[in-house]
C-alpha cells in the first residue's frame, strides 16, 4: 500500500480547487461585525437567505453593536426572518452582543486583542455559538490562524481517503492545521473553496466527470459515479 504524503495531498487539493474555481473573496461583508452577524445567521441556511436578512438590517441602518443591542428582540427576529429559525437566531445574536458589551464594552478590537485559545474558549461559552461559528468569527472577522471545519470538509476528505467517519470536529481541524500551511489567507481561501466544490460538484450525488480532483484517489470516482 502506497503511503500518502498528507501535506502534499492537502496542498495539491488546495491548488487544484483554487485554479479551477478562482479566489472566492470570503467573507462577503463590509465590517468584522457584519461577518459575525453573518456567521450566526448562516447556521442551517444558505447564504442567499442570510444576505436578505442582513440587507433588512442594513436598510434600517441598524448594522452596529449599539443599535442591535437597543433593538427589541422581536423586531430583530422579524428583520432576520429570511434566514430561517429567526427567533432562535435573534436570541443568539443578542447573546453575542451581550457578551461583547459586558466583556469588552462593545469594542471588537478589544475582543480581538485576546489570544486565540482564550477567545475561542470564551466564544464557545456564548449560548448558540458552536465550534464552526466560533472559528468563522475568529478566522474571517478576527483574522486568527484557525481552520474552519464543516460537513463539506468531512464529505470531501472522507471520499479522498484522508479522514475517517468517526473523526470529530477537533480531530479534523487538528489534521488540517498540522498538515497544511499555517496562513490566515490560505485557511480563508481553502474553506471557501471546499464549500464551493461541495455545493457544485462533490455533493451528495457527486458529479465526477468535470471534477478538478478526478485523477486523485476517491471512493466515489472509483465507482464511476457521475
Amino acid at each position: 500500500m502506497v503511503k500518502v504524503d498528507v501535506s502534499r495531498m492537502l496542498e495539491t487539493v488546495y491548488c487544484r480547487l483554487l485554479s479551477f474555481y478562482g479566489p472566492q473573496k470570503w467573507w462577503p461583508a463590509d465590517t468584522p461585525f457584519e461577518v459575525i452577524v453573518g456567521a450566526v445567521l448562516t447556521q442551517n441556511t444558505n447564504w442567499t437567505n442570510v444576505e436578505k436578512a442582513i440587507n433588512n438590517i442594513r436598510e434600517r441602518d441598524l448594522l452596529s453593536v449599539s443599535r442591535l443591542e437597543s433593538l427589541e428582540i422581536n423586531e430583530l427576529a422579524e428583520l432576520i426572518r429570511p434566514s430561517g429559525y429567526f427567533n432562535v437566531k435573534a436570541k443568539r445574536l443578542k447573546h453575542f452582543i451581550d457578551f461583547l458589551s459586558t466583556g469588552f464594552n462593545g469594542d471588537l478590537d478589544k475582543m480581538f486583542d485576546l489570544p486565540l485559545k482564550l477567545l475561542r474558549h470564551l466564544l464557545l461559552g456564548v449560548n448558540g455559538i458552536g465550534p464552526e461559528t466560533a472559528d468563522s468569527i475568529l478566522l474571517y472577522a478576527g483574522r486568527y490562524p484557525i481552520f474552519v471545519v464543516d460537513a463539506y470538509t468531512k464529505r470531501i476528505f472522507l471520499r479522498l481517503g484522508l479522514l475517517e467517519t468517526e473523526h470529530t470536529y477537533k480531530q479534523i481541524q487538528d489534521f488540517f492545521m498540522e498538515n497544511f500551511s499555517e496562513d490566515v489567507d490560505k485557511y480563508n481561501e481553502y474553506h471557501a473553496l471546499i464549500v464551493r466544490h461541495a455545493k457544485e460538484r462533490c455533493n451528495k450525488k457527486p458529479h465526477c466527470r468535470d471534477c478538478p480532483l478526478v485523477d486523485l484517489p476517491c471512493s466515489y470516482n472509483s465507482l464511476n459515479v457521475n
